[in-house]
């Protein structure tokens, strides 16, 4: 029988990889903890396009069992969380003297058919003239395709796999550090230190995963006992927030002269997303920056498209991060597989020794089929029958009926007529099912507690604290939400001093009151 301070699996590493794993292991009743250094989803994680596609040119790199997987996953993940994940529809303008039109064609023929579609509709070619994603370009293009991909809350969704994981028995730590990591006998022992106090303690583990995405190789050089000192190739992604330059629904995935892509998105209803850049980093991942030349690259690349020019000053918002990828020596940054590596090291005296599983690369439309790799990987090792559970299981909040969003919102404002309609919809689109759990027994609005401003109250600012690991008034506003983007001055200063006041200990987390999806 274990020690209470000993586990089945240790994790390092709170995105989308590390929490995917600790979902899929503690389903299969593993005992699990995870340490994240900072707070979930605090790097490369909420640094994505915000995207749940197949990823339409790897298959100009003959990526064919990448783009299999991810088109099969869209669906999955489309099914298990309807609340942050909802179909969307991309135009791929032609241009000559770029792509030529029969490969683009060809293209989204093997994108509708790889993956077995089925709720998503097929792509099209569509005239520009005559079509409403038309009005918004430079006039001189005629032709463009269309085709289905989803948008998904990036830094969500890592959050409910770490709730998930929490409900079905593992042990989450935020702003908790790995300082070192050890096998004595069969067993990892893990040295950990708290971020806010100083405060160390150890664990031990019969398996470690390393899931520190850019960190990945500094920890296997520096903090964690290795057989293999494997690099990887840091490429820096950024992207930009503008005032919003369409008033469609439509997405855009732009071609450019140097063979890279840039989606245009509409977002948080008032803004456009463009991105994302490639380019090589070798600073602190804790440091990435968008740089001044990105800024104007996306810029000029969006006045090349759209009617409506912007300039760095029109820029409301950017962020960066740093995909950790495996190196492989390719030359251009944006030719680097985007495809995971998964690595047993058994250590230096034999190959019996504690098992550490390394984690290189990676999407974030692809996290649950590798949490299920590198669980086919350590259940061996660990004695345990690979059975594979959550394909059809939903995320926490996304038990919504037949996965029908707009049924369950209208369902959900006639139950509480008194919540304005903006607010409503930003309670079921950002916490699905769980919107009960945080409005509770009131029954106006005063029952919700303090308001800040704008449409947010104490209710649920007091969920993120108890129930998702919020700490600071930056993990709601830019990972829980994208608040940020939107409150005034006042709401946020509020925010901010309403957590410099308020108890928000990390133990004071809890568990779901059955909304876990089981």
């Amino acid at each position: 029988m274990l020690n209470p301070d000993t586990y089945d699996i240790a994790i390092i590493g709170g995105g989308i990889n590390g929490t995917g794993i600790a979902r899929d292991a503690s389903g299969r009743g593993l005992k699990v903890y995870l340490c994240e250094k900072d707070d979930l989803a605090s790097a490369t994680s909420s640094a994505s396009t915000k995207l749940i596609h197949g990823g339409l040119r790897y298959l100009e790199h003959y990526e064919f069992r990448l783009v299999r997987e991810a088109l099969i996953e869209r669906e999955v993940l489309l099914r298990a969380a309807p609340h942050i994940i909802w179909p969307l529809r991309f135009v791929l303008p032609h241009v000559k003297g770029l792509r030529p039109a029969w490969m683009i064609r060809l293209g989204l023929f093997l994108y509708d058919h790889l993956g077995g579609r089925e709720k998503l509709p097929g792509s099209e070619g569509i005239k520009l003239s005559s079509h409403p994603a038309g009005a918004p370009l430079v006039k001189g293009m005629d032709k463009a395709f269309v085709y289905s991909d989803c948008w998904v809350q990036d830094a969500r969704l890592v959050v409910l796999n770490a709730m998930d994981a929490r409900d079905r028995g593992a042990d989450i730590e935020t702003r908790t550090e790995c300082v070192s990591a050890k096998r004595e006998g069969d067993l990892w022992v893990v040295t950990l230190r708290d971020i806010d106090n100083g405060s160390e303690k150890t664990i031990k583990a019969k398996s470690l995963v390393n899931a520190a995405g850019p960190w990945c190789a500094e920890l296997l050089e520096s903090r964690v006992e290795a057989k293999k000192k494997q690099g990887i190739r840091m490429v820096q992604g950024s992207h930009i927030v503008v005032p919003k330059l369409f008033d469609h629904d439509y997405c855009y995935i732009f071609q450019n002269p140097d063979g890279r892509i840039v989606f245009a998105i509409p977002y948080e209803q008032d803004f456009t997303l463009i991105g994302t850049t490639d380019r090589d980093y070798k600073g602190d991942p804790a440091k990435v920056a968008i740089s001044a030349d990105e800024t104007k690259y996306l810029c000029e690349l969006s006045n090349t498209y759209f009617d409506k020019k912007i300039t760095t000053d029109d820029v409301v918002w950017a962020y960066s991060g740093v995909r950790p990828l495996y190196g492989d020596g390719s030359e251009d940054a944006s030719q680097v597989t985007r495809d995971y590596v998964l690595e047993i090291d058994r250590g230096n005296q034999s190959d019996d020794g504690a098992p550490l599983l390394n984690i290189y690369g990676g999407k974030i439309t692809t996290y649950r089929k590798l949490a299920e790799s590198a669980m086919s990987k350590l259940c061996p090792l660990l004695g345990r029958d690979d059975t594979r559970w959550t394909a059809d299981k939903p995320l926490p909040g996304g038990d919504i009926p037949d996965a029908d969003f707009e049924r369950y919102l209208a369902a959900t404002h006639k139950k509480f007529p008194w919540i304005p309609d903006a607010q409503i919809y930003r309670y079921v689109q950002n916490y699905g099912t769980l919107t009960d759990m945080i409005i509770g027994t009131a029954k106006d609005l005063k029952g919700l507690g303090k308001h800040f401003g704008d449409d947010v109250y104490e209710c649920e600012l007091r969920y993120l604290v108890d129930h998702e690991w919020a700490r600071t008034a930056d993990d709601i506003l830019w990972r829980r939400s994208k608040l940020g983007l939107h409150l005034s001055d006042e709401t946020r200063n509020a925010i901010v001093q309403w957590f410099k006041t308020e108890p928000t200990s990390k133990n004071t987390v809890k568990t779901g009151e059955g909304n876990s999806g089981k």
